[in-house]
């Protein structure tokens, strides 16, 4: 049975851009300033994206997790508290052992979906069922699906007594006094725990399409790090107008918003070799906290506070998949990248490694 190489399979995939996003790569590749809309300034280049985002810090509008929820806005000591109650329950799952895989049970199937569902269970356990349907996909591009799930949820009686038989966030929940108070826990909830989930599957799945199946000795940190680079879970920070950014570029004008593009930024030919290849081994030797024009949680300046429960969360993924042999379906030849804040394919297909090489074997022959 001839056996087909890790490249060889990878070169045969497509990736599909919305056509908003394939525009982007291919009229303005390599530029580091472009107006976008007669408001919207786009900029890619590193230097440049550097000097605007170190400018000022970004307003509570701008932070996409812990902006004003139900009109009420979210200080950064509250922010902070949440994520570090998240983080609590991130921890301690990591630190349960993990049942073997069991047939018809293991991470083979649609991806991202498969790897949501997996870390639902795995982080918030036995959450009562009105904060886990919070964690449904579907609620991503429905806001008034969401809200309508908030409002019932808080107004529901028979609610769950505090205690360690729920999460650190489930908690939270719990202890809210008065119908206000829960229905501004339950929001907290759903912006704190499923964008963990959401980021987490995602960033697999992207890793999945574009490197498996893996080369050995490559490790799990840097096939996530190439995986962000070409596939940037915000594929644009966005930073309303500000007096500050025409000092910094006379080309951008006091009622621009500015548009920052990781997208094209992590594709820069003047930046990366071979940038759009995948290739992890290019982070033996790099730092992505310090590397120019490297930023899938955002600028030094501001990180995402949430990359150090993600990126555990997705090696342990990422270490099952390897460990059970799964890979990419080798029918599977296009993915789509739909134009939504999160980037990522829209499905790949998993399963086990065994059956692909059959597939392979057979349609070499």
């Amino acid at each position: 049975m001839p056996v087909i190489s890790p490249s060889y399979s990878r070169a045969r995939r497509t990736t599909v851009f919305a056509p908003r996003l394939q525009a982007l790569i291919d009229d303005h590749l390599g530029k580091d300033l472009v107006r976008l809309e007669p408001d919207t300034i786009g900029i890619a280049g590193a230097e440049l994206s550097d000097r605007i985002l170190a400018a000022r810090k970004a307003t509570e509008t701008e932070r996409p997790t812990f902006k004003p929820l139900h009109g009420r806005s979210i200080a950064k000591p509250e922010a902070s508290s949440v994520i570090r109650t998240i983080g609590k329950d991130v921890r301690e799952a990591l630190e349960r052992p993990l049942s073997p895989p069991v047939k018809g049970k293991d991470l083979s199937g649609p991806w991202p979906i498969t790897g949501h569902l997996f870390l639902r269970d795995l982080v918030l356990r036995d959450d009562p069922y009105r904060l886990r349907i919070l964690m449904s996909r579907k609620l991503e591009i429905d806001p008034k699906l969401t809200w309508s799930t908030i409002v019932a949820g808080a107004a529901l009686p028979f609610r769950p007594e505090p205690g360690p038989q729920l999460t650190h966030m489930a908690n939270l929940f719990a202890e809210a006094r008065g119908y206000h108070d829960r229905r501004y826990a339950m929001g907290m909830y759903r912006r704190a725990a499923a964008p963990v989930c959401f980021t987490v599957s995602t960033l697999v799945a992207n890793a999945l399409w574009l490197g498996s199946p893996f080369d050995e000795g490559v490790s799990n940190r840097n096939i996530l790090y190439e995986a962000m680079r070409l596939l940037p879970p915000s594929w644009n920070l966005l930073r309303n107008r500000s007096p500050e950014y025409p000092a910094v570029d006379s080309r951008i004008g006091p009622g621009d918003d500015v548009l920052m593009l990781p997208l094209l930024t992590h594709r820069d030919p003047a930046l990366w070799d071979a940038p759009n290849e995948f290739r992890p081994e290019r982070w033996e030797g790099l730092d992505p906290d310090n590397t120019p024009g490297y930023m899938p949680f955002g600028h030094i300046s501001e990180r995402c506070w949430g990359r150090h429960m993600v990126l555990p969360l997705a090696e342990l993924l990422l270490d099952r998949i390897r460990q059970d042999g799964l890979v990419v379906a080798p029918g599977q030849r296009t993915a789509e990248v739909p134009l939504v804040g999160l980037l990522g394919v829209r499905t790949v297909h998993v399963g086990r490694r065994e059956r692909i090489r059959h597939a392979q074997g057979w349609s070499r022959k």
